[in-house]
């Protein structure tokens, strides 16, 4: 004899019941619900620099942007007459830099550098005390100078030494100086405030920095979390803890929400890890490994991740250049294709195949990436079903591309259909 089904379908599980079950269910997941919202907000909605400058700080000086920027324009003028030999030098096709070289000339005259550090640590030292206070100043006077003038770069700060036992007391030093010289001259924390913690071997020093910058925030009249940092991931201990398990997921939650980044040290990690100075470099497999777990560790928190440098720079002969060239080019493009969107820039002459490599890769991109968000927002179907994830990876790459200026407004207004306030808020948006 079958079941018979009811008639009444309020007294089935289907019914009240059911309701009372999905309430009870509901009330069983709030917290981890509330913990997920928390843990992994998603993007932060904000422009992410190319790349990070670092320079000395004795080599900061007033208008070292624009001048950095002057430099690239000469080298490109200087080895690469034409977008042929360019091609050739940098390994892209002559039809992608043939249409990027414009934008990037542009680029470097308007806006050379997106992200600067006043570099005291591994690009600096063997100073006295006396002398980093010097040049500290000297340096942070002369970013304020270009913050007036507005030709500072969008994101800027300081990259002072760590929390090792050894560096501790001069970092601090150096850190509550350049605040208090900012703060003097500038009268509240700049917006692209960033500063960087390297040579982490500890959780504790990632919760100690936390600690200190709650300290100088009280100290500097400064609201609670005004001052954020970026983690730089060096060494074995920043990716593995003792037990096992991923270091560097610890280290960005002892951050207490202030951990805006995590940057990869390309030498002092694969050093760390027995590499010889000839295989040091981005694409090691011990820097794959590495970045992946930078990378599953920052995934859907909003925290920033950027590649390493190449310290192979483009000086010398027309031959070594080009050579030089070549290799950042890849290490750019590598870069990309992994969703690294940012890395380091040791030398003004990094900064054509910098904005080439990365304009090639975004003009690339463009034309399917907007006809197949086009398609999935107007619903109109076509030869790719794509899922809101994917189609807001979509969008990312359409703003990412328009933030560097390989794209343009109105091109994007007009391959996707929407305007750019629209685009803008789809890729932002929370998936899930």
């Amino acid at each position: 004899m079958g079941v018979q089904e009811s008639s009444d379908a309020g007294t089935g599980v289907a019914g009240s019941g059911l309701t009372e079950l999905a309430d009870a269910l509901d009330a069983r997941l709030a917290d981890a619900d509330a913990r997920l919202l928390r843990q992994y907000p998603g993007d932060r909605g904000l422009r992410q620099p190319v790349h990070t400058v670092y320079v000395p700080a004795d080599q900061v000086h007033r208008g070292i942007a624009g001048e950095w920027g002057e430099r690239a324009v000469r080298s490109v003028k200087e080895f690469a007459g034409d977008a042929a030999t360019l091609a050739a030098a940098t390994g892209l096709e002559e039809a992608a830099v043939a249409e990027c070289l414009p934008r990037v000339l542009d680029k470097l005259r308007r806006e050379p550098v997106e992200d600067l550090r006043i570099d005291l640590e591994d690009g600096y030292s063997g100073r006295s005390d006396a002398q980093e206070d010097a040049d500290l100043v000297s340096a942070t006077e002369a970013l304020c100078a270009d913050l007036a003038d507005g030709v500072a770069p969008p994101y800027f700060g300081i990259r002072m030494k760590g929390m090792e036992a050894a560096g501790r007391r001069r970092g601090l030093r150096s850190l509550t100086m350049f605040l208090e010289i900012l703060l003097e001259r500038a009268g509240a924390v700049p917006e692209g405030l960033v500063l960087t913690l390297p040579k982490i071997t500890s959780v504790q020093q990632v919760e100690a920095m936390v600690w200190v910058t709650e300290q100088l925030e009280r100290r500097l009249g400064l609201a609670d979390g005004a001052l954020e940092f970026e983690l730089q991931i060096e060494t074995p201990q920043s990716v593995m803890a003792p037990d096992g398990t991923a270091a560097v997921a610890q280290m960005m939650r002892a951050g207490a929400g202030r951990v805006t980044a995590l940057h990869y040290g390309t030498y002092d990690y694969s050093a760390a890890c027995g590499v010889t100075a000839a295989f040091q470099s981005m694409a090691h497999p011990v820097a794959d490994h590495a970045k992946a777990v930078m990378q599953l560790a920052a995934a859907g928190t909003g925290v920033w991740l950027s590649d390493g440098s190449t310290n192979v720079l483009p000086v010398g002969s027309a031959e070594q250049v080009h050579e030089a060239w070549g290799l950042h080019a890849r290490l750019v493009r590598r870069s990309l294709e992994r969703a690294y969107y940012q890395g380091w820039d040791l030398h003004p002459h990094q900064l054509p195949t910098r904005y080439l490599a990365t304009y090639a890769f975004y003009r690339e991109a463009f034309a399917p990436a907007a006809a197949r968000l086009k398609a999935y927002l107007a619903a109109a179907g076509g030869a790719v079903m794509d899922e809101p994830a994917t189609a807001q990876a979509l969008a990312s790459a359409l703003v990412r591309g328009r933030h560097c200026g390989a794209l343009d407004d109105a091109e994007v207004a007009e391959a996707t259909g929407v305007e750019w306030a629209v685009l803008e808020g789809f890729a932002n948006r929370r998936v899930g």
